[in-house]
């Protein structure tokens, strides 16, 4: 069973309440130091460029860590087993997400997301709200098969929502591969089924833009397109989420990613019983 902890009144970031859900010997919470920032850098560094087919940076192969300037300025939501132990004497980093608020962003210069997509029309529209952007999300193998890891990192995301009044989530997903040909079903059912609303208009850069109509819409099952499309993909989907148009593929990751439009007021029902949100 998964336990909220209640919130307090708080002012500023949430370092006075990391803890946000636990689940037997997992907690969800939010890092507190340099060295929780530095375990959730690793765990990228072995998911991205060691497990998959990320190209590491000289300085990273050498720290053996993942990171750029965003870190400095997120937060980093992080699930880790206190039922274990590192090396260090510390429970291990096994999932994390990588939080960037808008007065966050301020302080980066932009998103990280605006590199690969323009979000001029959609950052107007939401002027004066209240934006998060999602990255870096990332579980440990041994853990994939929990579901209670990546229900500990929404549950802990929910939370965070709440706590800011966030009004707007938004990022990059991505699937495995470069070859948008081997990913025409799950492409196509996204951009036919799953389009972001009239207005918003957030697409892929131009000189990154790779076109995600690559079936008719008559010819897909819905079922199978979602059926193909990566879990925490799968999920956002289930749970609400919207489509930019266009896809970009990152050289560096070894991805194709596509554009997450994920208003607050559109999360499904089911999802606000599940992580305990108003209605």
């Amino acid at each position: 069973m998964v336990n909220i902890h209640e919130p307090g009144p708080l002012e500023g970031r949430l370092e006075q309440w990391p803890v946000l859900a636990t689940a037997g010997g997992l907690e969800v919470r939010l890092a507190e130091t340099e060295g929780e920032v530095e375990q959730a850098q690793r765990l990228r560094y072995h998911v991205f460029y060691e497990e998959m087919a990320a190209v590491p940076s000289p300085e990273m192969r050498e720290a053996q860590r993942d990171f750029d300037k965003f870190d400095e300025v997120c937060d980093h939501l992080l699930v880790v087993d206190r039922s274990a132990l590192s090396d260090d004497g510390q429970p291990p980093v096994v999932g994390t997400y990588r939080l960037t608020r808008d007065v966050d962003a301020r302080r980066a210069g932009g998103f990280y997301t605006s590199g690969e997509f323009d979000m001029s029309k959609m950052l107007a529209a939401y002027e004066g709200k209240r934006l998060l952007e999602l990255g870096r999300s990332c579980v440990l193998k041994a853990y994939r098969s929990r579901t209670t890891t990546m229900q500990l990192l929404w549950k802990g995301l929910m939370a965070y929502n709440s706590r800011f009044s966030i009004d707007l989530m938004f990022g990059c997903a991505s699937f495995g591969g470069t070859d948008p040909d081997a990913l025409a079903l799950p492409l196509s059912y996204l951009h036919h089924f799953h389009p972001i609303p009239a207005g918003m208009e957030v697409k892929a850069r131009p000189e990154l833009y790779v076109p995600m109509d690559r079936m008719a819409k008559d010819a897909i099952d819905p079922k199978e397109g979602l059926r193909a499309l990566p879990p925490l993909l799968k999920g956002y989907i289930r749970a609400g989420a919207c489509i930019g148009d266009g896809a970009v593929i990152d050289r560096q990751f070894g991805t194709v990613d596509v554009f997450i439009y994920f208003p607050l007021n559109n999360i499904d029902p089911r999802y606000r019983s599940r992580f305990g949100l108003a209605g």
